[in-house]
């Protein structure tokens, strides 16, 4: 059994494969090599007078694994790899379950303690990997993915009224993981298992506090603390690339890295990929999110940055691509559920799929838009005052909610996605930290970022974590470092907005290494592709569906599915039934999969 759940992860760790067994206690890994090929395998176990103390399953990385080495090393820890790996094994036994406190990295791991004989579940601090756990009458299941767990018969697939609120309503309620039974542990969160039971806790969480710095200086530290942060995740022993988009965010991650290797002598050392349509920027047409297409400002900083030794590579998509139903199959695969993006998920399958024949590890320039504040919604009047998510009140809106045009009135009915949505949001608005006497724009604008980084950046994470790691490639996230966050969280709004555009401390930080196009573009999020053919085809294969007369999962409207496609198709509007199209058929085909059951 222990073998059949480790195999579900055999996408995310390609290299390597291992189990460890007790009477009370399994312990399964696959392993994606980064650092130490040879000695970091794991489960990895830590013995004393011939006995093995604990067991460490691990994902991740941890940059400042160097530091705590040498720190442990003097607190008498003998070490036999150089992996970073170890290092957090031996955290565990200097430190206990406080050692998350210590880390700085992105990571999800369990440790089995054969003396207490307890399991110990810890998860980085913004939740960028996963991690799951499902209690039995007779102990826990835990796993990187449901998958995992759900290969087990003692784990059921199945999604309630609950879970279908959590999976249609696009709130990211944390610790909730869609099937019955089941929990995510929380991003910055702590699970024990004993004897006694199962306990949670937090090791992290965002705090208010006065920013103390002027403006001058709140620039200066961000660029020092990107410099930092971007250096210490170059380190790897495989091929490291860029995701490049043409936007901020990435090209500042691309400069700082390619400025970086080329002082430490390893320039050309960085190569830099885009996704891109056939036809795409020829054709393209503005829309709600979009004003211009990527690749006129890619080339302008590849050739910019080209003196550096960066090799840049345009990975270029079809409608058949993105149509290709193995290709759909896989998405969902790693997707666990019906939660995809439609075309936005799958052309990132396929472009993690493309770099990983070139490179293992990639840095991305996600969750800036979260931190300094880029989403247009953050600067859209009616969306900040609405009574909800902000992403639920702009634009892009019925891009996110799209399956509940679908679905049966009864059904639509009895979940009530507005009331939960309501609790969802209130429930978050409760845990927002407060500075006392902070009032009008400045303390909605708290609340807002407060939403984005712990609600909003888990779903776009998660995506990313899994279409990344389905082939088995480790995409690294700067910006979701903990003192970026803690720093720019609590920096004035006034201050992250003060030249009149989205995300000024970053374009302010980053201002010597861009050229001026991109510092100049507007805020243009992933690209979703245009070709009329992509809906032309989305649309037969709706209509085979709805011809055949059922649909598994019993709650979705044939009806309501016919009058989607009876609209006349707009080559100039991607955002009209294209999302509930794309929704539609991702749940109907995980519903009709073995072993699922949706139970409304």
């Amino acid at each position: 059994m222990l073998a059949a759940m480790t195999a579900t992860m055999a996408c995310r760790g390609p290299d390597d494969e291992g189990m460890w067994i007790s009477p009370h206690g399994a312990v399964g890994h696959r392993r994606l090599a980064i650092i130490d090929i040879e000695g970091g395998r794991q489960p990895m176990t830590a013995e004393e007078d011939g006995a093995t103390t604990a067991v460490l399953t691990y994902s991740g990385e941890v940059y400042n694994y160097r530091e705590l080495r040498e720190e442990l090393a003097a607190r008498g820890h003998a070490f036999r790899t150089r992996s970073d790996t170890e290092v957090v094994l031996r955290a565990y036994l200097e430190w206990g379950s406080d050692l998350g406190s210590r880390l700085n990295g992105m990571y999800a791991f369990g440790i089995w303690d054969t003396v207490s004989e307890e399991l110990l579940l810890v998860r980085d601090r913004m939740g960028i990997k996963p991690l799951y756990y499902y209690p039995t009458p007779c102990g826990v299941l835990f796993g990187s993915e449901p998958k995992a767990i759900l290969a087990n018969p003692a784990a059921e697939a199945v999604v309630d009224a609950e879970g279908l609120r959590e999976l249609m309503g696009f709130v990211k309620t944390p610790e909730c993981a869609v099937y019955r039974g089941m929990y995510e542990v929380r991003p910055g969160g702590v699970v024990r298992v004993g004897r006694d039971g199962i306990a949670r806790d937090r090791y992290w969480r965002l705090e208010a506090r006065e920013h103390p710095d002027d403006l001058d200086t709140t620039v200066r530290t961000v660029r020092e603390l990107l410099d930092d942060i971007v250096r210490r995740q170059l380190i790897s022993d495989v091929p490291l690339c860029s995701l490049l988009s043409g936007g901020l965010d990435s090209s500042s991650v691309t400069a700082l890295a390619a400025h970086a290797l080329r002082e430490e002598g390893n320039g050309g050392a960085l190569r830099s990929f885009s996704v891109d349509f056939a036809g795409y920027t020829e054709h393209f047409s503005p829309d709600d999110m979009r004003d211009t297409p990527d690749a006129p400002f890619v080339h302008d900083l590849a050739a910019y940055l080209a003196p550096l030794g960066v090799e840049h590579h345009d990975i270029v998509l079809d409608s058949a691509d993105l149509m290709s139903p193995a290709v759909r199959a896989a998405v969902l695969r790693a997707r666990d559920l019906p939660i995809g993006i439609g075309d936005l998920d799958t052309s990132l399958y396929l472009l993690f799929q493309a770099i990983r024949r070139q490179s293992t590890v990639a840095l991305s320039g996600e969750s800036a838009d979260e931190v300094f504040g880029g989403y247009r919604w953050f600067h859209d009047p009616e969306s900040v005052g609405a009574d909800t998510f902000p992403w639920l009140a702009g634009a892009a809106a019925p891009r996110f909610t799209a399956l509940e045009e679908v679905l049966r009135d009864d059904v639509r009915a009895e979940l009530d996605l507005p009331a939960y949505r309501a609790r969802c949001y209130r429930q978050a608005l409760d845990e927002v930290p407060r500075i006392p006497g902070e009032t009008g724009l400045e303390a909605r604008m708290r609340e807002i970022s407060h939403l984005h980084l712990t609600r909003f950046v888990q779903v776009l994470l998660d995506r990313k974590d899994r279409m990344s790691m389905a082939g088995g490639l480790e995409v690294r996230v700067p910006f979701c470092d903990h003192r970026l966050v803690e720093y720019v969280f609590n920096a004035p709004w006034a201050m992250k907005t003060f030249d009149g555009r989205e995300k000024s401390l970053l374009r302010a930080a980053a201002r010597d290494v861009l050229p001026a196009a991109i510092l100049d573009r507007r805020k243009s999020p992933y690209p979703a592709i245009q070709d009329p053919g992509y809906e032309k085809a989305l649309r037969e294969e709706a209509a085979g569906l709805v011809d055949r007369g059922h649909v598994p999962g019993g709650v979705i409207d044939l009806a309501k599915v016919r009058a989607l496609l009876n609209r006349p198709q707009d080559p100039s509007v991607t955002d009209d039934v294209r999302p509930a199209l794309e929704g539609f058929l991702q749940f109907a085909m995980w519903a009709g999969r073995d072993g699922v059951r949706v139970a409304v």
